[in-house]
């Protein structure tokens, strides 16, 4: 694979599409390893899980970017050539979409408001693909998620259908297989 290269992983929840999305970016070469994370620690397990997540992260040699939504911010923090993988577009379009929950002033009822942020993360993906050698995205299948949000659902499927588009390879995970789908 050539610089600049995306790959897109999708797969139902516990399908194995994290571990194998690390595979690819631990064989694709020597240089940086980055993992951009989105979840945000809204209680004690969560914060947990993230602590675990990062230290066991570390010890794997990754640098990681905590950017749970704003992912131009993960730009700032790349260096070029890195291996990126951003995990995942789920728990980032749910910090979107629902931003402003807690004034109960959420961007999903906001006329644009979700256009716009999509918008930018296209622009953003392609600023991304410009610096780094690999872009590994991954994220639950539409249906296969914990929000059943009709707006979510259709988001999520607007935004998989481009990256697939885009996408030098996309891959599904069915228990631990993966299957070329580009």
């Amino acid at each position: 694979m050539a610089r600049g290269q995306l790959v897109f992983i999708s797969g139902g929840v516990r399908s194995g599409k994290s571990a194998y999305a690390e595979t690819i970016v631990r064989t694709f070469g020597a240089t940086r390893k980055v993992y951009i994370a989105s979840g945000q620690a809204h209680d004690k397990e969560m914060k947990e899980r993230i602590e675990r997540h990062q230290l066991d992260r570390l010890q794997d040699d990754w640098f990681t970017i905590e950017q749970a939504n704003h992912m131009e911010k993960a730009i700032e923090k790349m260096q070029p050539h890195d291996l990126v993988l951003w995990d995942c577009v789920t728990t980032w379009l749910a910090n979107e979409l629902y931003e402003g929950w807690e004034t109960n002033n959420i961007c999903a009822d906001k006329a644009g408001c979700m256009e716009a942020k999509w918008s930018h993360l296209q622009k953003t993906i392609e600023q991304m693909l410009n610096t780094v050698d690999l872009l590994t995205i991954v994220s639950n299948e539409v249906l296969d998620d914990f929000v059943r949000d009709e707006r979510y659902q259709a988001w999520l499927g607007k935004i998989h259908m481009w990256l697939v588009e885009r996408a030098d390879k996309a891959i599904e995970m069915e228990n631990g297989l993966a299957f070329r789908r580009k």
